[in-house]
């Protein structure tokens, strides 16, 4: 069973202390979520030049297809094009949002004002913000 936050692990004289990391606490230095430094990493690992502009798309979901729509034409206005979904059968009360831009550089300002603009959107129109992709 994996350790809890601070929690020793380990067995015998071997023991560690197992630091666990909230996935959406800011990294201090840059001010990015931790899990989007994750991401990041892992396209570094594939080979990423995160200095070259890319095409990246943000999701977020709503319960009707007003919501999801006048999210759309805020983001649309923020230099978003963005499109409404319909909703999966599995999911028939989600109406997706995917705004999208081909040529996003992925420095430190542009994905922690991209997150945190998304975030703020869903919060003023009722949405759930489920996070952003981006080409290798």
């Amino acid at each position: 069973m994996p350790a809890a936050t601070g929690e020793v692990t380990g067995v015998g004289l071997f023991r560690r202390k197992k630091d666990l990391v909230d996935l959406n606490e800011r990294s201090a230095r840059s001010g990015i979520k931790h899990k989007d430094l994750m991401l990041l990493n892992q396209m570094v690992k594939h080979g990423a030049d995160l200095s070259v502009p890319r095409h990246v798309l943000h999701y977020s979901y709503f319960t009707s297809r007003e919501a999801a729509s006048a999210a759309a034409q805020e983001a649309v206005s923020h230099q978003w094009p963005s499109e409404v979904r319909e909703p999966l059968p599995q999911y028939p009360d989600q109406w997706a949002l995917v705004s999208e831009r081909p040529d996003a550089v992925l420095d430190p300002a542009f994905v922690r004002d991209s997150t945190d603009y998304f975030e703020a959107l869903c919060q003023r129109h009722g949405g759930e913000y489920d996070g952003w992709e981006a080409s290798i």
